[in-house]
């Protein structure tokens, strides 16, 4: 521990701090202690972090979840303020050396004291994986060594370093000697098999001094842990087939925790002297020099004759010029400690690629644009935090009107960005409710008690006519015209283009919804005072009727119609839950056949929880944290399941021509996935600046043609589908 320096703080939170233990590339740490006496590790986050939102969602996100690690080899999380101007963190104090010091100091640790290691580590990582953490970041630095075992530190923070990283600038932070192959390839990507390649590396580092590729440039390094096989001379025998296994290139051949621990359990017990595999004794290596340019191909076959697999000597070193280029190839850049894939990064996979091969459908004159959905007005605010664009899926596909703040609604021009007419002086920022034979029906809330649904011109903006309607029920668009529930509850009622009224039809004494499924006015009934908290009621209406069809389970979740029946998402259970991030789980599908009000119900293989969106033919589950499941509405059965790594994803939008699903986050980042493997294609960065409504509005995505289209707090943009140029 050092001394505090000038412009140190004197305490953070309830804790006075000590002194310095450390600095690192994401803030400082600090001993502190608490009133009571409670000695405390308090890292603070630099500044730079601290003034990005998105850092602080995944820093939140992150405590959480550190927050359920707990393990007799783990330091836990006993206090957190990611809201502060600084976020920090504060673990368990835990006094003593980590491994690269005692390394250092001692030399390499004996048979006995690496078995006790490698078991201590894999229950750490077991406690970890658990709780649906990847560490990213395990090294001697970050073990420390106690009387009663090694202690792992920094788990989950690495990882909200990383995903902030990739937003800003792509750089992935992590320590390049002990990084996994597809930590530097894709570490988006990285499941916890990749911490067991970590760990193969650390013991290597823990029984002979050095690790398993060392080498004097992180040029180098990053080569080596990617194509060349692991340096491992030195390691007894007994240790050396289980950290083969770690150190395998494909993730899916390391052995599990609970296998590695019961490898581990099986090294001998005694420190006495075990044979390496040249037959010598364990000792630090010299580190490899860095030699002239490759004389074998980089990926050639290579010296493997040994039994083990182990080289007898490494490739000849490339150049810096070679090694770059050869990591080019895998959208690497290299920096000190620091590895960079540039602002915006895509995939090469042939299939994913090969689409975007083909010219683009955009709008005549497209470019990229980014414009604002912000008029400052005066007058009362009603923010819906609900703002969005839409679009005449129907006729005119290149029409773009957008809600936005102090407006009611604006025509864009898809191709450029313009405002091409604006209308609506009252705050109101929610989305048009839909475009439909030349007119955008919209909202207008002229008063506290007063909702308006009002039809637009398409081409003027000028006001074709209105009507009031219940300010509880949002209206539907059907085939045919536009469905709503009256102001006083009582009956539902059907408008023309033309403003003149189709038909009414009675509403019940109970809570009833307007619905279109597949095109079909349907209303959606709810004994009680909410809408689920009773059986769901399916009516069918038609000029002055209101026909039951079927009775679906509390909270069932319409989801549109599949081959003209509705389809609904039948609850695991219906159980009312007041917990922030809660997301309900769904374990069937259920079609009901409109003529007989039969209800076919269709198991998921699993319980799936997340937004659930229909899109020609496929449901796709969306969660919180960013994984996305894809399901065939016919079979129920899972087609893939992706986890992106980046929250806060918008519902679907799927191009056909492409082969892909589109999604925007609330920051103004786009993720393109193959709709047929859920492999990512291409993401972009988040917007610089996307207002100051981003952490509230949820995010959208639409297609115009071919164009990307989303919103992102009070900004619109649009975007290339051949993604990131």
């Amino acid at each position: 521990m050092t001394a505090l320096s000038t412009g140190d703080p004197e305490s953070i939170g309830e804790y006075t701090l000590l002194g310095r233990l450390g600095a690192g590339g994401m803030g400082v740490v600090y001993l502190g202690v608490s009133a009571s006496g409670r000695h405390v590790a308090v890292k603070l986050v630099h500044g730079s972090y601290a003034q990005e939102e998105e850092f602080r969602t995944r820093f939140r996100q992150e405590i959480t979840a550190a927050r359920r690690v707990s393990g007799a080899f783990t330091a836990p999380v006993v206090d957190a303020d990611p809201d502060a101007d600084q976020p920090w963190m504060a673990t368990l104090y835990v006094p003593g050396l980590n491994l690269a010091e005692v390394v250092k100091k001692d030399g390499p640790l004996s048979g006995r004291e690496l078995r006790a290691l490698g078991l201590g580590l894999t229950e750490a990582l077991r406690d970890i994986h658990r709780v649906g953490l990847v560490h990213r970041d395990l090294k001697p630095a970050n073990v420390l060594m106690t009387e009663d075992g090694p202690r792992v530190i920094d788990f989950g923070i690495s990882r909200a370093a990383d995903n902030q990283s990739l937003t800003m600038t792509g750089r992935v932070i992590g320590t390049p000697p002990f990084m996994s192959p597809e930590q530097l390839a894709s570490p988006r990507d990285v499941t916890p098999a990749s911490d067991v390649f970590s760990l193969g590396s650390l013991m290597v580092f823990a029984a002979v001094g050095t690790g398993p590729f060392d080498a004097d440039s992180p040029y180098m390094t990053g080569y080596q842990v990617m194509y060349e096989s692991p340096d491992l001379d030195g390691v007894p025998e007994p240790l050396l087939r289980i950290v083969e296994r770690c150190l395998d290139k494909d993730p899916a051949a390391r052995p599990e925790p609970a296998d590695l621990h019961r490898m581990l359990q099986a090294l001998p017990e005694s420190d006495a002297a075990a044979p390496t595999k040249a037959g010598r004794s364990a000792k630090p290596r010299p580190r490899p020099a860095l030699q002239g340019a490759p004389t074998t191909p980089a990926g050639a076959a290579t010296d493997t004759s040994t039994s083990t697999g182990t080289r007898k000597g490494r490739l000849a070193r490339l150049s810096l010029t070679g090694l770059g280029a050869a990591l080019a190839i895998t959208g690497l850049s290299v920096g000190a400690g620091v590895f960079v894939s540039g602002r915006d990064t895509a995939t090469t996979s042939t299939a994913s690629a090969t689409p975007t091969a083909r010219a683009a459908s955009l709008p005549d004159g497209w470019r990229p644009w980014r414009t604002a959905l912000r008029r400052d007005v005066k007058g009362v605010p009603l923010d819906y935090q609900a703002l969005g664009c839409v679009t005449d899926e129907v006729a005119d596909k290149s029409a773009l009107f957008c809600g936005g703040t102090g407006f009611t609604v604006a025509r864009i021009d898809p191709a450029s960005g313009r405002t091409l007419w604006r209308t609506g002086t009252r705050p109101q920022g929610v989305q048009p409710i839909g475009v439909r034979d030349g007119l955008v029906y919209v909202y207008q809330d002229p008063d506290d008690t007063t909702r308006r649904v009002l039809a637009l011109d398409a081409d003027t903006g000028h006001r074709r006519w209105q009507r009031d309607i219940n300010k509880s029920a949002d209206p539907v668009l059907f085939n045919g015209g536009l469905l709503t529930l009256s102001p006083d509850y009582s009956r539902f009622v059907a408008y023309g283009p033309s403003g003149k009224e189709l038909w009414q039809a009675p509403s019940l004494d109970e809570v009833c919804l307007p619905s279109a499924l597949g095109g079909v006015p349907y209303a959606l009934c709810s004994a009680g005072r909410e809408p689920g908290q009773a059986p769901v009621g399916l009516m069918r209406l038609k000029p002055g009727s209101l026909t039951e069809t079927a009775t679906l389970p509390r909270k069932a979740e319409a989801l549109g119609a599949v081959g003209g029946q509705p389809l609904f998402l039948a609850p695991q259970t219906a159980k009312d839950v007041y917990e922030a991030g809660y997301e309900r789980p769904y374990n069937a599908l259920l079609r009901v056949v409109p003529k007989t009000g039969q209800i076919k119900r269709t198991p998921l293989a699993r319980p799936l929880t997340g937004v659930a969106t229909l899109v020609n033919g496929v449901v796709y589950f969306v969660r919180s944290d960013g994984s996305v499941t894809a399901v065939s509405a016919d079979s129920g059965k899972q087609l893939w399941q992706k986890t992106t790594d980046m929250e806060s994803l918008s519902a679907p939008v799927v191009s056909a021509t492409y082969k892909r699903v589109y999604f925007s986050n609330r920051f103004g980042r786009l993720l393109a996935l193959d709709s047929r493997t859920g492999a990512e294609v291409w993401r972009t960065s988040a917007l610089d600046n996307p207002g100051d409504k981003a952490q509230e509005t949820p995010p959208r995505v639409l297609l115009v043609k071919d164009a990307i289209v989303a919103t992102a707090g009070d900004t619109a943009f649009s975007r290339s589908p051949n993604g990131p140029t």
